[in-house]
């Protein structure tokens, strides 16, 4: 048997695979669908969108006279510099506690771990406080700092450290680089998938994130998506239809699709857990 007609599978699970797809891609196509139809026929039966005429008039109207795109720009401002932020601070904190010696090391590694194990809506009120104190709410830096430095990817990047062998300290050393020059040019670029793969899931992270964008931004001019699509679904009455509701849905999907296929093997080999070797 070949290994081709080997990794085939049976004709049973083949099925349950297609069906199991075709579940989760039909809410994608209705959406697809009803955002190309025009919001008078829709009105009159939502049914109508599996025949045409089909129209991009929904997608004119969202970057023409709709906060959409602006809600768009704040979602990539916020993800964009979330990322940069935690890949940079979470790469000096996974080297520090994983190539250095410094006091009450372990104990601030422990520290680390519990934030793990307290959920975010537990420190919401005091967070909040602070940030009203400090002027920060409404603002790009209410929205990125929260999340600069989570504690998963602290411990993800510190375990992926210590998995290099520490004699590439010992020769960088001895040739007189100093301890920055060890962690930018020797150690940083041996950590690139795994900057890949929690850059990619910060992204994804920050791009869907509702409840603090929720209560951080209060004025409609610094919404991100998810905080600005979901209030037009409450609004729904004073929205400009069911097809526009449902081409904001797919402009907010775009970005995250790209993102996807740019780094789909980074986020399979997360997901499969062979990041860290």
């Amino acid at each position: 048997m070949s290994a081709a007609a080997g990794s085939r599978l049976p004709p049973l699970a083949l099925a349950g695979v297609l069906v199991g797809a075709a579940i989760m891609v039909a809410p994608l196509l209705w959406t697809l669908l009803l955002s190309l139809k025009s919001n008078a026929e829709l009105m009159r039966d939502s049914g109508a969108a599996f025949s045409g005429p089909y129209t991009f008039e929904n997608y004119r109207a969202i970057l023409v006279g709709s906060p959409v795109a602006r809600w768009l720009l704040n979602s990539i401002v916020v993800s964009l510099g979330t990322t940069a932020g935690v890949l940079i601070l979470c790469s000096l904190a996974g080297y520090g506690f994983a190539r250095l010696n410094f006091p009450f090391r372990r104990a601030l590694f422990v520290f680390v771990l519990i934030g793990l194990a307290i959920p975010e809506q537990a420190v919401i009120l005091p967070r909040h406080q602070i940030f009203a104190e400090l002027g920060l709410h409404n603002s790009y830096h209410g929205l990125i700092l929260p999340s600069l430095v989570p504690p998963f990817g602290v411990f993800f990047m510190t375990q992926y450290f210590r998995a290099i062998p520490t004699d590439l300290d010992e020769a960088a050393l001895l040739d007189g680089a100093s301890r920055f020059t060890l962690f930018w040019k020797v150690l940083l670029p041996l950590t690139i998938p795994a900057q890949a793969t929690l850059g990619v899931f910060t992204f994804l992270a920050s791009w869907n994130e509702y409840w603090w964008p929720l209560i951080s931004a209060t004025r409609s001019d610094m919404f991100t998506l998810t905080v600005g699509l979901a209030s037009a679904q409450m609004n729904y009455a004073q929205t400009s239809g069911l097809g526009f509701l449902m081409a904001q849905a797919v402009f907010a999907s775009i970005p995250i699709l790209i993102v996807y296929i740019i780094f789909q093997k980074q986020i399979v080999r997360a997901m499969a857990g062979t990041a860290i070797r």
